[in-house]
């Protein structure tokens, strides 16, 4: 009796009424965002981490063995290994980053808060857990499928073999060892809570949890790419071929290195007191930069090895990305400050311009496949013939667009014939095949590409013009100023974010572009025209690769992501708020 009377007085010790209605308010938020935070992971976190695991196995309509990063080793070859083992790097220096980072923050309780790392031993062990769970689990419950066949496929069957796959001898232990060390997780957070009642407490663990993930993680990646590269690299001497996997990433990571070395020395130059440390600095930066590109040069020959329709893909997409955001942006950004002017019938013009972003993409691609046709009574090679210009293939022309300028003028076997010979062999196979440039059926996508999205980035341009205070333009008008001063010392500036904004989502968009691409791909120019998007859907849909066309698409996802980061570093420092 005297025990239970203890407990319930340390109990209400703990929740005063002030704590009982923190409590209270905190639970009913929670459970306000729970269905929005179920529907995040229903259809955002979960179809993401399916297809990850889908592009760990060998799965062509029906999931098969476990491939590990075979399948990205067939689309990247050796660059699997360098990357995979940067991403481990990284982890472990954003472990150090922010652990670092506690350390300086936390002072006067250091002692404290770093006791609180214990229990966040305990979160992350529940993390790694549950995901050892969900990888052997998910087996068992796609199985389901093939032990309903021949049979009645009712209500109660599928229940059982859901119950069945659920229990699994080979399973269900994982799920146990998962419940017992999250039962272990909320007692050593609520035990760290009691002896530091405070609101940073719960933030603290948080972490100290995303520390010590981003640890294992970081180990955990560098082990197993070592452990990959020893096992391809036995293999390759096992059947006789020319391993290259250690000497490539040896190679390659070294270049990568000096890379971010002479990036450091670079910055460094700036602080420097004199003009001689300066100039040394900034000599030995481009020293630097030279050997790492001597190094990273052996990228092309572990490209060669790689899945070249993966290559020609992402060649397509840098061509279509290059073409067609500093064209639409620049396009746009003229008609838009045009359009400011308050000119008689500029509503309709803006009406007019974006009429094609909202046209059905289809319909578009299907107008532009009728003006472009090789055919000699198409539109437009009908009007290339009143100005004394034969009529094209276009959409069936595989030449790049320079080759056939070259040859317009006389320079017969562009670009072959025009490098100099001191140019090294693996650079020499970079130049010949980008120098061509995009084929003549990529250029008239292009313009379509063009044609839709100026429409949309002049309304933007259209509303940042708008919120640009009139006083600024006034006063540099009166301080004597001209337009162009004005635009390119006033207005541009402060269009900045704007910018940032569709060119960020810009080069998005054509990394993932394909309505359009794949109504107008026809005849012997289809090669030249399949972006990335485009080959990873064939893969998935015609060649049903389930496995590898997951693999494809998360190296899509990373492009895009380093992509993302360094437009954000470089582009988005000289954005400017006001």
């Amino acid at each position: 009796m005297q025990l239970q009377e203890d407990a319930t007085n340390i109990f209400r010790g703990i929740l005063t009424p002030r704590r009982r209605r923190d409590l209270r308010e905190y639970l009913t938020g929670y459970l306000m965002i729970l269905p929005a935070i179920l529907l995040i992971f229903i259809f955002g976190i979960f179809p993401v981490g399916f297809a990850l695991y889908v592009s760990l196995h060998k799965w062509i309509l029906v999931p098969s063995d476990f491939r590990g990063l075979g399948n990205y080793v067939t689309a990247i070859d050796n660059l699997t290994y360098i990357v995979l083992f940067g991403v481990g790097i990284g982890a472990l220096i954003g472990t150090g980053v922010l652990l670092r980072r506690i350390y300086r923050e936390t002072f006067p309780d250091r002692l404290k808060i770093w006791l609180l790392g214990f229990p966040a031993i305990f979160h992350t062990t529940v993390v790694i857990l549950f995901i050892r769970w969900i990888f052997f689990q998910l087996p068992e419950f796609l199985d389901i499928a093939n032990k309903m066949r021949g049979l009645e496929r009712t209500r109660d069957l599928f229940i059982g073999l859901l119950r069945d796959a659920f229990y699994a001898e080979t399973v269900h232990p994982f799920w146990e060892d998962f419940i017992r060390v999250l039962a272990i997780a909320i007692i050593a957070g609520l035990i760290a809570l009691f002896f530091w009642r405070s609101a940073e407490n719960i933030a603290y663990q948080a972490r100290f949890t995303i520390a010590w993930l981003a640890l294992v993680v970081g180990i955990g990646l560098v082990f197993y790419t070592f452990q990959s590269i020893q096992a391809a690299y036995a293999l390759a001497v096992e059947t006789g071929e020319d391993p290259g996997i250690w000497p490539q990433v040896i190679t390659v990571g070294s270049g990568l290195i000096l890379l971010v070395l002479a990036w450091l020395l670079w910055r460094s130059a700036g602080g420097q007191p004199t003009n001689r440390s300066f100039a040394l600095r900034i000599i030995g930066a481009l020293a630097l930069m030279v050997g790492a590109v001597m190094l990273i040069i052996e990228i092309p020959t572990i490209v060669a090895s790689g899945d070249p329709d993966l290559w020609n893909g992402l060649k397509v997409t840098v061509f279509f990305s290059l073409g067609t955001v500093p064209v639409q942006l620049g396009i746009a950004l003229f008609l838009a400050v045009l359009l400011f002017q308050k000119l008689r019938g500029s509503d309709i013009f803006r009406t007019l311009y974006f009429l094609p972003y909202v046209t059905p993409v289809v319909a578009s691609a299907t107008v532009f496949r009728l003006l472009f046709s090789d055919r000699q009574s198409a539109p437009i090679n009908t009007m290339l013939s009143y100005v004394g210009i034969s009529p094209q293939l276009w959409l069936r022309e595989p030449d790049g667009v320079f080759t056939i300028l070259a040859a317009a003028v006389g320079l017969e076997g562009f670009p072959e014939e025009y490098i100099p010979a001191w140019v090294p062999p693996d650079m020499n196979l970079l130049l010949t095949e980008w120098l061509p440039g995009p084929s003549m059926a990529l250029v008239v996508i292009l313009t379509l590409s063009v044609w839709m999205f100026v429409g949309y980035n002049v309304v933007i341009y259209l509303a940042g013009l708008g919120n640009i205070p009139s006083e600024l333009t006034e006063a540099a008008a009166i301080d004597g100023a001209n337009r162009w001063d004005i635009f390119r010392n006033v207005t541009f500036p402060l269009l900045s974010p704007t910018t940032y904004f569709l060119s960020l989502l810009a080069v998005m968009g054509t990394f993932k572009a394909f309505n359009t691409i794949w109504v107008l791909r026809i005849g012997q120019a289809l090669g030249t025209t399949d972006t990335f998007s485009v080959v990873i859907f064939e893969e998935f849909f015609q060649k049903s690769r389930y496995g590898y066309a997951s693999a494809l698409a998360f190296v899509l996802f990373g492009i895009i992501l380093v992509l993302t980061f360094f437009n954000s570093k470089i582009q988005g420092s000289r954005v400017f708020y006001g």
